[in-house]
């Protein structure tokens, strides 16, 4: 059987699942979960478990080892972030050339070790003077990221050609404006939620089109944004309220901000979407039915529903999601994080083999997914959570100075589909 007739047949058990020739196989980062060392509207901040980013994994200093980590992994491309509170002291102002020059080396080993870089330029942090005028919420923000970029991508053109804009807008607009638990701490104030994400948009799109004329000495160059799809339910379709709630979370956190960033197909100037997914959101007399919202996996269990530490897992949604976002926007799409967080190793093996199937059988069906990232390279500051969610493909010592890192089950399973490029069910 070829390649062409194996991807277009669904998934059966005891199939290998191959995948698309040239597929990126990645995992994934953030500056302020990794790095250490930062100065944004996190480094102060004191997450559930009483801990701080402030050293977080030391990948500051570090990052030649886990570039050699991510050559034992076998991916061939990596999502990391660039900090804009270490390159620009001020709006408009000129780049910091040794912060530059850490970053350029960091970009240029991952290029020597045949690991190609997607560079995001905001992942939930700013830098403090646009923190200060009230960070997204006003337009002064729009201009100033643009300048950021501008001079960057340009600084940057001959080591990056796949950019990431902004990851999960929505993510970042929710927590930080609907329900306090990133900074700015605001709770249930929509019109500021709306106001950055229409913001963020307006950026969006004039930073891709910077990219664009831009270019890339690597070849085509590519420009997108990522956003999270969670599905939300009522746990009982039958309850109004509970239907409600779903309804109106899935308007704003999801529609919502796909329309201000895409609006109608082919009227963007990216050139991808980036897609996150991790599972759904239920909801039961209005509560979400979640471990962190106060419910242990026995009750959801008895409940059937089945969650990691943070999220119901519902690995048919990933196909039903690509499937969506693939009609409304038109646009090749990267899968830009996905994964688990738990200690049960065999858990998450079953639900990365469950989401990979899923994801087979949506490009199978038509849809043009050129990549996958695993979330995360490893263990880190996992934002309001802190240490205590473990998403990582490797683990970190905390405990240790040298933040000394080794490889998790889940990383050989990983390993296997990345030099492989296939998976067995």
């Amino acid at each position: 059987m070829n390649q062409a007739q194996d991807m277009a047949e669904p998934a059966k058990n005891g199939k290998l699942l191959m995948f698309p020739e040239a597929f990126l196989w990645g995992t994934a980062t953030s500056t302020t979960q990794i790095e250490g060392h930062i100065n944004n509207e996190w480094t102060d901040f004191v997450a559930r478990d009483g801990s701080t980013c402030r050293v977080s994994c030391d990948s500051y200093h570090r990052y030649a080892e886990d570039i050699q980590w991510m050559r034992k992994l076998g991916v061939n491309a990596y999502r990391m972030g660039i900090e804009w509170s270490r390159l620009q002291s001020e709006a408009m102002g000129p780049l910091n050339l040794k912060e530059l020059a850490r970053y350029r080396n960091q970009l240029e080993q991952l290029n020597a070790a045949g690991i190609a870089p997607m560079v995001v330029l905001h992942h939930f942090s700013n830098p403090p003077w646009i923190n200060a005028i009230g960070g997204w919420t006003n337009p002064a923000a729009i201009p100033a990221f643009v300048d950021y970029a501008t001079k960057l991508v340009t600084a940057l053109r001959d080591q990056v050609r796949f950019w990431n804009t902004f990851n999960e807008p929505d993510t970042y607009g929710c927590c930080g404006y609907l329900i306090g638990e990133f900074p700015p701490l605001q709770k249930w104030d929509l019109k500021a939620f709306r106001k950055v994400i229409r913001h963020m948009a307006v950026a969006h799109e004039q930073v891709c089109r910077v990219i664009r004329e831009t270019g890339s000495g690597l070849g085509k160059v590519e420009a997108g944004f990522s956003k999270n799809w969670t599905f939300f339910q009522a746990y009982q379709p039958a309850s109004p309220w509970d239907a409600l709630v779903a309804a109106l979370a899935h308007s704003q956190i999801n529609k919502y901000v796909l329309k201000s960033f895409h609006g109608e197909p082919g009227k963007t100037a990216a050139t991808f979407l980036g897609v996150n997914y991790y599972g759904r959101i239920r909801f039961k007399n209005l509560k979400a039915l979640l471990p962190t919202c106060g419910f242990s996996h026995e009750e959801l269990m008895r409940m059937g529903i089945e969650c990691d530490d943070m999220l119901e897992r519902h690995p048919a949604g990933l196909e039903s999601a690509l499937q969506e976002i693939h009609r409304e926007c038109a646009l090749p799409i990267y899968v830009t994080e996905h994964g688990s967080s738990s200690n049960d190793e065999d858990f998450r093996e079953r639900d990365l083999r469950g989401n990979l199937a899923a994801l087979h059988r949506a490009i199978a069906r038509g849809v043009d997914v050129r990549g996958f990232y695993y979330w995360s390279l490893m263990d880190n500051f996992e934002w309001q959570f802190g240490y205590s969610k473990k998403f990582g493909l490797l683990s970190v010592d905390f405990g240790d100075e040298r933040r000394s890192r080794a490889m998790k089950p889940l990383g050989e399973i990983y390993r296997k589909v990345c030099r492989e490029n296939a998976i067995g069910q």
